[in-house]
């Protein structure tokens, strides 16, 4: 594969589960992939197996809550591969509760990574784009955004906002050859499925699985590599015709009852 070829892509939260599958993806297609990771150890990682394929990956530390580290990534990722031509909004944080077991601590934590997390990556990399007239960008939205889920309040008010958020990058830079789309996955098998299984049932673990899977009306969780091979596709240049769009990836989740 080779639609990404010539291409310098960020992955926020590029180290682990989604955010490692899209890296990986994005690379196998010829993309130089700049890992923004929190977790070091995760980030050398995924830049240690992608490398070691022979293919194109730099782990660039990076707190996307914290604008300063953001503003150092982008710079290094730009320095060390000439150009910024996709920026993969992916990082993120979830919180389980209602408005009323939401503490303000829990919420600015939620905001801060979700939106404003998404923010920095916005504002300090559509610059980049602008210079050369082109960009990519794909925001990890959610189907909390479109459909209210029980203890979910904080996840989904900061997915509401990097949903509304993309149409309106989309629609500013529209003239200026950037587009902007996002994902809505529904629930989606990574390590952090398992971990919150093994915290909160370590005594029934399949079956809250089985339970969970079944909230997808076609029996199953999304696998993170489903998810990049639709990041790949809005991201190349098979889909130059689409911006400013919300996309399901929800095993029916929406529109099937």
């Amino acid at each position: 594969m080779s639609k990404l070829t010539g291409k310098t892509a960020i992955i926020t939260g590029g180290g682990s589960g989604i955010g490692r599958a899209i890296s990986e993806t994005f690379a196998a297609a010829g993309a130089n992939v700049a890992i923004f990771d929190l977790d070091e150890t995760a980030g050398k990682s995924t830049e240690s197996e992608i490398n070691g394929r022979g293919e194109s990956a730099a782990f660039f530390p990076c707190n996307v809550a914290d604008f300063d580290s953001v503003k150092e990534a982008v710079n290094g990722a730009e320095s060390r591969f000439g150009s910024i031509d996709i920026l993969v909004n992916n990082a993120g944080i979830a919180h389980i509760g209602t408005v009323e077991t939401t503490s303000p601590e829990d919420f600015d934590r939620i905001i801060n990574v979700n939106i404003k997390g998404v923010y920095h990556c916005l504002h300090t990399a559509i610059p980049k784009m602008l210079a050369k007239k082109s960009g990519v960008i794909l925001n990890m939205s959610s189907v909390a955004a479109i459909a209210g889920l029980p203890d979910r309040f904080a996840y989904s008010t900061s997915k509401g906002a990097v949903h509304t958020m993309t149409f309106s990058v989309a629609a500013d830079y529209i003239k200026d050859g950037i587009r902007c789309n996002c994902i809505c996955p529904a629930r989606v098998h990574t390590p952090f499925v398992d971990g919150y299984l093994e915290k909160n049932y370590p005594d029934n673990k399949e079956e809250m699985f089985e339970k969970l899977s079944a909230a997808q009306p076609i029996g199953r969780m999304a696998l993170p590599n489903e998810v990049a091979e639709m990041a790949l596709y809005l991201c190349c240049d098979d889909s130059g015709f689409i911006t400013g769009q919300a996309f399901p990836l929800d095993g029916g989740y929406m529109n099937i009852r």
